[in-house]
């Protein structure tokens, strides 16, 4: 672990702003990662094992990054608990992608998937296990064989219900081992880009003590998450702001398939803190009022385990048609209690824990009322399988961004498409952390120098801080970020209609005009959290203006993005990525796309074509 006194070259002083001079502390590494959940970890862990000179900087103390929160488990073909085969898994991930998964990286994802889960099992991570001492699997919605035809595939790999927990600690240990360096609650102000829009590194602020770091490196990878808090009710952490999303969004790239938000059909009623879809692949069931176990009606085969989004949008057809349960009739019951409770015990403990916390219920003995939550961002930075940053240029729509990253739910790879399925992001965060070590070590000298910084840089990082910490408007951040959460879950949510979309876009950019009049009180750099939130209310307001301008954009209904005005699915017109440029100074969205992948990385598995699905 390391701090500015110990790393930090010498002290630079910068422009004055508001009449005041900051002062930078610099800091020169081979690679830089920004967010140190289980992608972040994964990455900085093999940047150090390939000898290269690593910084994390994380605004959390790494084990308390998100990735602790994932319950359910990790996906692989391993076969442990029955057939199975890597293609049967990327047939799943195609067709739950709805066809606009790029099939060149889900093949890497699912192929790469058992090697990542045994490198997993060897760092440490406790596996439950099977009889024979096996990784023990579970199933999980949208997990089938025999391409769809045969049974629902046990292919999550889990430590109980506590598999996030499992990973994080682990890789934390190991990037320890590895003499990794981390710089702990450090706020990620912006990217240092150069004039031929190369990235160069990164600035942030030391929370503790107020200073300001420059991060220069050859590769800068963003591991900073999902944008969830942009939503009412979620499942995400409050420290899931996307502010790596939007770091990208000011230096002038593009955010890919944003209108793709994952709603989870188990988010505990009035809380949304998650039940992980491991409770119905362990036999879990949801009922409407009259006690019928409705996901029979709209996925005969699957029930309960056909994928986020239908279960998503099943749950609140039952709702909106008079069968929620409840004084308000505005949830649904989901049922453990049928279970031995032996099984609760051992592969459901931190569920049962919630369930008692949260909704005072024993789910032993009552069912757990639960309503469709926020949980997860398909879209976000779009990357090539090697985790490179990719923008369209010179009608180039896969241009690399030279010296930039992203992995975990900051990207889009895209890997998940229009919907991702269970247990999917572990897999995705551990198989793409460690492609893009690979392409460090493949790409950068340890130890090389580096080029003199731009004159400039990191004073738009400076200017930006300084204008939000000397902010005298008459409106509080969390008076902002309310009516944005509010707008988000109200107009951008399960279903969508033109004119409810329309009347999001004209409310949002209320918002984002109305954040001109924000206020701040605390002028102080150390500790202030008014003027950290105030930083990360700006990262999601501008990922929430682009979220629903695409989703009013995109005239079909496909994966979670449904419209009840274009009802089908348009591959015709519609099966392309969305990429949104904003104009953050003119508060404008500029929309753009780029093509699907549908080719495939071997000769071992055919272009798999769109078809209509059923459940």
């Amino acid at each position: 672990m390391s701090n500015a006194t110990e790393t930090g070259q010498p002290l630079r002083t910068a422009p004055a702003q508001n009449g005041k001079a900051y002062e930078f502390v610099d800091h020169t590494f081979d690679v830089v990662v920004v967010g140190a959940g289980g992608a972040g970890l994964r990455a900085t862990l093999g940047a150090a094992q390939a000898g290269l000179r690593t910084a994390c900087i994380t605004k959390v103390f790494p084990t308390r990054s998100h990735t602790v929160a994932a319950q359910g488990g990790v996906a692989a073909s391993l076969g442990n608990m029955g057939k199975d085969d890597w293609r049967w898994h990327m047939y799943d991930t195609v067709k739950g992608s709805d066809w606009l998964g790029d099939q060149d990286a889900i093949e890497y994802l699912v192929r790469e998937a058992p090697a990542a889960v045994y490198e997993l099992e060897h760092f440490g991570v406790p596996f439950s296990r099977t009889e024979d001492g096996r990784i023990y699997q579970r199933p999980f919605g949208g997990m089938t064989t025999e391409f769809g035809e045969g049974p629902a595939a046990q292919r999550t790999c889990a430590a109980a219900d506590r598999t996030g927990h499992a990973i994080l600690h682990t890789l934390y240990g190991q990037s320890l081992r590895y003499s990794s360096e981390f710089f702990i609650e450090f706020f990620a102000i912006d990217l240092i880009m150069d004039e031929e829009g190369a990235c160069r590194g990164v600035v942030a602020l030391s929370m503790d003590d107020g200073s300001i770091h420059r991060f220069r490196a050859k590769k800068t990878i963003l591991a900073t998450g999902g944008y969830g808090r942009a939503y009412f009710s979620a499942t995400s952490a409050h420290t899931c702001t996307g502010d790596g999303n939007a770091m990208v969004l000011r230096a002038g790239l593009p955010l890919q398939d944003m209108e793709f938000v994952q709603f989870h059909p188990t988010g505990i009623y009035g809380a949304g803190c998650l039940i992980t879809e491991g409770a119905r692949g362990e036999g879990g069931y949801l009922t409407n009022s009259e006690g019928e176990r409705f996901m029979e009606r709209y996925a005969p085969s699957a029930k309960d385990l056909a994928s986020r989004d239908v279960v998503s949008r099943s749950m609140t057809m039952e709702i909106r048609d008079g069968r929620g349960v409840g004084k308000n009739k505005d949830h649904i019951f989901l049922h453990l209690d049928h279970l031995d409770p032996k099984i609760l015990h051992e592969r459901l403990p931190g569920i049962s824990e919630s369930a008692r916390i949260f909704a005072g219920v024993d789910v032993t003995r009552e069912p757990i009322p639960v309503l469709p939550t926020v949980h997860y961002n398909m879209g976000g930075i779009p990357t090539n399988y090697h985790g490179e940053v990719l923008t369209k240029k010179n009608g180039d729509p896969d241009a690399v961004v030279p010296g930039l990253m992203a992995v975990g739910e900051a990207a889009c790879v895209s890997v998940h498409g229009a919907n991702r399925l269970g247990s999917n992001s572990l897999i995705d965060l551990v198989v793409f952390g460690r492609a893009a070590a690979l392409r460090c070590a493949e790409t950068v000298t340890p130890g090389q120098g580096h080029e003199p910084l731009p004159a400039n840089a990191g004073e738009n990082s400076l200017a930006r801080l300084d204008r939000f910490r000397y902010a005298k408007g008459s409106t509080p951040t969390a008076v902002l970020r309310d009516r944005m959460q509010r707008t988000m879950q109200s107009n951008c949510a399960v279903f969508r209609t033109g004119e409810v979309l329309e009347e999001g876009h004209g409310k949002i950019h209320e918002v984002w005009q109305g954040s001109e009049d924000v206020g701040v009180k605390d002028r102080s750099l150390v500790w202030n959290s008014d003027l950290i939130e105030t930083m990360e209310y700006d990262n999601l307001i501008a990922q929430a203006v682009v979220t629903m301008d695409s989703a009013l954009a995109r005239q079909e209904s496909r994966g979670a993005h449904a419209r009840e005005d274009f009802p089908e699915r348009d591959d015709g017109n519609w099966m392309k990525h969305t990429l949104s440029f904003c104009d953050v100074s003119a508060k404008t969205v500029t929309l753009d796309d780029r093509p699907v992948h549908t080719y495939t990385l071997s000769n071992q598995m055919e272009y798999i074509k769109p078809k209509k699905r059923v459940y």
